[in-house]
């Protein structure tokens, strides 16, 4: 793999795939997961099995993502409700002056491209969130939410098959 900076302390799984310009420290993708360019991945965020993660994406400390999950290109996830370059004293801040605010993408959700999800949220388990979205609350599952805000669009019924073009 050229260009892939993988830190040793790095939990991977069986087959995963990352493609180049990855960068990965501190944190765990399980098996069978395809991560693309130019994806960061931060220390203690977990990714699960059987997920796809496009390109340009940032997934910070915090970050939980279950098995069968689809991020889509240049998805940004935050950790910190409130950041701050300095502290009270005027010195740039260090981990000692903010808490993580975790997380959490549950089985199968889907998050369209160019979405960003804020903090202290859980994206249900085979929900989607459509392209270009801001999610600032819960996703609950089997839902479709979209816009700025994110709002729920609909429930999804079933699955919908894949049709061909024609």
């Amino acid at each position: 793999m050229k260009y892939v900076s993988v830190a040793d302390d790095v939990q991977l799984g069986k087959n995963v795939k990352l493609a180049n310009f990855v960068n990965l420290y501190g944190c765990s993708i399980d098996d069978n997961t395809k991560i693309g360019t130019f994806v960061e991945v931060q220390k203690k965020a977990n990714i699960g099995k059987n997920c796809k993660i496009q390109s340009h994406t940032f997934i910070c400390e915090g970050v939980t993502i279950e098995d069968d999950v689809f991020v889509g290109h240049g998805v940004i996830f935050i950790n910190d409700k409130y950041p701050r370059s300095t502290n009270g004293d005027g010195n740039l801040q260090s981990e000692a002056d903010w808490k993580v605010v975790p997380t959490v993408v549950k089985k199968g959700a889907s998050i369209g491209s160019g979405s960003t999800i804020l903090c202290n949220i859980t994206i249900g388990e085979k929900a989607i969130v459509g392209s270009g979205s801001v999610v600032t609350k819960d996703v609950p599952a089997n839902m479709i939410v979209a816009g700025n805000p994110a709002r729920i669009v609909r429930k999804i019924e079933e699955e919908r098959p894949v049709q061909e073009n024609m």
